[in-house]
């Protein structure tokens, strides 16, 4: 039960009664006022939040919780194929099989070629084997024109990739009519026309002989 005022005993009495209750209407005013101004900050703060991200949608049904995306499967990369024929056309025409090799062929005990400016102590190192056998071509089997793009990619590739010493595999003939060996004369031939080429020589017995040929390319 709330406490009643004191009596009113005289005027004195009167007034401190209406000074408490002047006290407690301010009180309650600014209770007022502070519930008034917070509830008026938190809704400019929402619509503050409202205007600055715009309005909102709800979500596709694809990016709700639980929903597992459908990726495409990667597809793999386009082959170049035009560009591989082209540089194909580029590399036949490169190599002639109309070029005359017997005028540029030191046709010694064991045949070599050097590009000109290329001293002979070039040629005598590379028959030593001065340099190492970095890569081999073996192009038994292959028709000729087979034989003249493999070799004409291997040279380029190797040459890219910075080796100097490679080996190129044309066999001896043996297989062939008459047994002459068709493929070795092409291959002279086409090496000669690589510019990459500075100079090869007859491989020695154990490095395969007549059938093979050490060839040694320029510094990429």
């Amino acid at each position: 039960m709330a406490a009643r005022p004191p009596a009113i005993k005289d005027l004195k009495g009167l007034k401190a009664i209406k000074l408490e209750i002047e006290a407690r209407a301010r009180q309650d005013a600014q209770t007022r006022a502070a519930r008034l101004a917070a509830a008026a900050k938190a809704k400019a703060e929402k619509e503050l939040f409202s205007r600055a991200i715009g309005p909102v949608k709800a979500l596709p049904a694809r990016h709700l919780p639980g929903h597992r995306a459908q990726l495409a499967p990667a597809q793999p990369a386009p082959i170049p194929v035009q560009q591989q024929r082209d540089e194909l056309a580029v590399m036949r025409e490169a190599i002639s099989d109309e070029f005359d090799v017997e005028t540029l062929l030191d046709t010694d005990e064991a045949l070599s070629f050097r590009r000109p400016g290329m001293g002979p102590d070039v040629v005598r190192k590379l028959r030593r084997g001065g340099w190492s056998i970095q890569r081999q071509l073996d192009l038994h089997g292959l028709r000729r024109e087979d034989a003249r793009d493999a070799l004409s990619a291997f040279i380029r590739e190797a040459h890219k990739a910075g080796m100097r010493c490679v080996r190129v595999v044309h066999g001896k003939g043996l297989g062939s009519p008459g047994k002459t060996p068709v493929l070795k004369g092409r291959v002279q031939s086409w090496l000669i026309q690589k510019q990459e080429v500075i100079a090869f020589v007859q491989a020695r017995p154990a490095e395969g002989g007549a059938g093979a040929l050490v060839v040694l390319l320029a510094q990429s």
